[in-house]
């Protein structure tokens, strides 16, 4: 049965991690994630994902570094408020599920992977909507979209790594259930 649900944006969030000055990482979240789930476990061709990121809702507990960070050196909100996630493919992974498909980060769409690690299974809420949950995990090089900004050190390297891990928990509501 091929079930869809809306991702919950009050319910689900996105953190990251980039490495900072070669030393340690610097986290921070993303809460705008909205979104179409349409999962069939038995046919799992047939599932897709589609997820959007407000990209002014990144926070990293730093006004000025989130003010730099929305801006021309980086997100550049203004002109590219969206992230986006477009599934080409799911498919099964171990334990879990390998999401492959189209990410759109400053404009730019470049193929991803991400790796659904864990599927909650569905329960019943206090107003009587059905909801599900997922975690998912991925990693991307910033620079693959644009997210080219940076200074070198004096002691070698530079203060921005390129890879940013993402860590998304997902909770979603089920729209509707179809005949596969």
């Amino acid at each position: 049965m091929k079930t869809v649900y809306q991702i919950d944006p009050v319910h689900s969030n996105i953190q990251f991690s980039v490495r900072h000055m070669m030393v340690s990482n610097v986290r921070g979240n993303f809460t705008g994630l909205t979104g179409k789930v349409v999962y069939d476990p038995d046919n799992l061709s047939a599932s897709t994902v589609h997820a959007e990121i407000d990209a002014a809702t990144i926070n990293t507990f730093d006004a000025s570094r989130d003010a730099h960070l929305k801006g021309a050196d980086f997100l550049d909100v203004e002109h590219y408020p969206n992230m986006t996630f477009e599934s080409t493919n799911v498919e099964k992974d171990g334990d879990g599920l390998k999401l492959t498909g189209n990410l759109t980060i400053h404009g730019i769409t470049k193929p991803a992977t991400l790796k659904v690690e864990e599927i909650a299974p569905e329960a019943k809420d206090p107003w009587g909507n059905t909801r599900a949950g997922a975690s998912v995990k991925g990693k991307v090089n910033r620079t693959d979209f644009g997210l080219a900004w940076n200074t070198a050190l004096e002691t070698g390297g530079f203060l921005v790594g390129e890879d940013v891990k993402f860590d998304f928990e997902i909770q979603l509501v089920k729209a509707q259930t179809t005949a596969a």
